[in-house]
């Protein structure tokens, strides 16, 4: 029998599935006219079927070629991971060829919950995170030269840019609350009477703020010494009071358009599942506000490309494969020093390579769809949010295994920032321990949680993609169509963010 002949409520359809299948097909008497006169035929889904399996074929066979180059985890079969995580992804393609366009649709309806209320409570707890951070300051410049027993580096690398971050996105805007620089700048505005008279230069967009995000990675992957305590806490004076004197003048477009943190921290805030819809606490699945809202200027579109760009080389950067191209023995690491400029070269190299990529499978998608409706820049600002869940799956899968031991380092720290005895938290006799990498059991259950983030984060792209796609092309099969070199490249970089994870570090 013929697939399209088959009813979604055929009596051997699962309970379960006929509920979800009769929840999504609520259109009226003219859009189910429409659809079934725009619904894509059998050979078109039989064709994209068999383009989606041929990828995972090869990209499965390719899988098995790296099978040789994994570091610790070289003790498990992480070709089968791997051609399984591919698989997953895959497969999520193939299933949005026959689900109905409703139902994606419906997974990114948020519930509307409370009425909000706006209130200056954040502006209180950003001063008291400023004035934590320049405590954390002054025990960087005088305190423990060890970067493993100060805190600011703590704070900083493990704490902020991988606990924070990641909830970020993962929870909700956390921080609006603990921002540092909100808070005194509305201080001084009301002491000194200051007014944000002058204006932001239109014609720079977005274009600071991405030299500042590009200029923070670079100090954390090329600097020599990014975790030494001193200099780092020279690093974030000089950093905050260049952007506080922005805010100062020009008021909160210098936050919005030109200080890097805060516009990452604003994507990572637009994916999570807690939000605001018309006046009230809204929570839904993560992508629901990028689905719902409207495309972002260019730059913070870039922005979204640049943040997965960064994070894919600092992955590579520390490869055996890397290396081995700039020349070194993995083994006998020169240092950091010497190779500066091969990181910041690679690290430009690396995000312009991604952003052409990327552009190229839109342009090819528009082809194939034969979409008029939109143009190259407005998809491009449309879909690039679109990588962010695959972004803040491969940020927690690359930082998970340091993370685990540094925030053991970050506690003791806490209990005797200065290093002098004292045991403030009253731990006793603490010991950092690493013993979870040292069982085949334990290493085989952190790499499947890390794994299970990025292909978990790719399938979230995947929908999300589609569901824009929906939104703003509509139900016929061009929509279908448009997405499929963007879901060929999602399933290629699945491969690439497993591969990332099971390749041995040269240090």
């Amino acid at each position: 029998m013929p697939i399209d002949a088959i009813s979604p409520m055929s009596a051997k359809t699962p309970k379960f599935f006929r509920a979800f299948i009769s929840s999504s097909h609520r259109y009226s008497p003219r859009m189910k006219a429409t659809m079934s006169q725009t619904a894509p035929p059998f050979k078109l889904r039989l064709f994209l079927f068999l383009i989606v399996f041929a990828g995972v074929a090869t990209v499965a066979s390719g899988a098995y070629a790296h099978t040789s180059e994994g570091g610790f985890v070289l003790l498990l079969p992480t070709d089968i991971y791997i051609a399984s995580g591919v698989l997953a992804v895959a497969l999520t393609v193939v299933l949005l060829v026959f689900l109905p366009e409703n139902a994606i649709r419906r997974l990114f309806d948020p519930i509307r919950l409370w009425r909000v209320r706006p209130n200056k409570l954040p502006l209180v707890t950003s001063l008291f995170s400023c004035g934590f951070l320049m405590w954390l300051v002054f025990v960087g410049l005088h305190g423990p030269r060890d970067p493993l027993a100060n805190p600011l580096p703590l704070t900083v690398w493990t704490l902020w840019w991988v606990g924070l971050v990641f909830l970020q996105g993962f929870v909700g805007n956390i921080w609006r609350w603990i921002n540092p620089w909100t808070g005194p700048v509305w201080v001084l505005r009301k002491l000194l009477g200051i007014r944000a008279d002058v204006k932001f230069p239109v014609m720079l967009g977005h274009s600071l703020g991405l030299v500042s995000f590009l200029g923070f990675v670079g100090f954390l992957l090329a600097d020599v010494a990014p975790a030494d305590p001193s200099r780092l806490a020279r690093v974030v004076v000089v950093y905050w009071l260049c952007h506080l004197f922005g805010m100062l003048v020009f008021g909160p477009r210098w936050e919005a358009r030109a200080e890097g943190i805060s516009m990452v921290m604003r994507l990572y805030g637009s994916l999570a599942p807690v939000g605001k819809k018309t006046g009230r606490r809204a929570f839904g699945l993560w992508g629901w506000k990028i689905e719902a809202g409207k495309a972002p200027p260019i730059g913070l579109a870039l922005l979204s490309l640049l943040v997965l760009g960064s994070g894919s080389f600092d992955g590579v950067n520390e490869t055996f494969w890397w290396l081995a191209q700039l020349g070194i023995n993995p083994l006998e690491f020169p240092g950091r020093s010497e190779v500066i400029w091969p990181t910041l070269t690679g690290l430009v190299i690396g995000n312009l390579a991604l952003v052409t990529i990327f552009l190229s499978a839109l342009w090819l998608g528009l082809r194939l769809g034969n979409v008029t409706t939109l143009s190259l820049a407005r998809a491009f600002c449309l879909f690039a949010p679109t990588v962010l869940p695959i972004a803040l799956g491969y940020h927690f899968a690359h930082y998970f295994t340091s993370f685990l031991v540094d925030v053991q380092y970050a506690i003791a720290a806490a209990s005797d920032p200065w290093a002098t005895g004292r045991d403030f938290l009253g731990l006793g006799q603490f010991y950092v321990t690493t013993g979870f990498f040292n069982t085949q059991d334990s290493v085989r259950l952190l790499w499947l949680c890390q794994a299970g983030t990025v292909v978990a984060g790719h399938i979230l792209a995947v929908l999300l993609a589609h569901a824009v796609a929906i939104r703003h092309i509509g139900v016929e099969r061009g929509a279908l169509l448009s997405q499929l070199p963007l879901a060929i490249f999602m399933i290629f970089y699945t491969f690439f963010g497993l591969w990332l994870l099971a390749s041995p570090r040269g240090f």
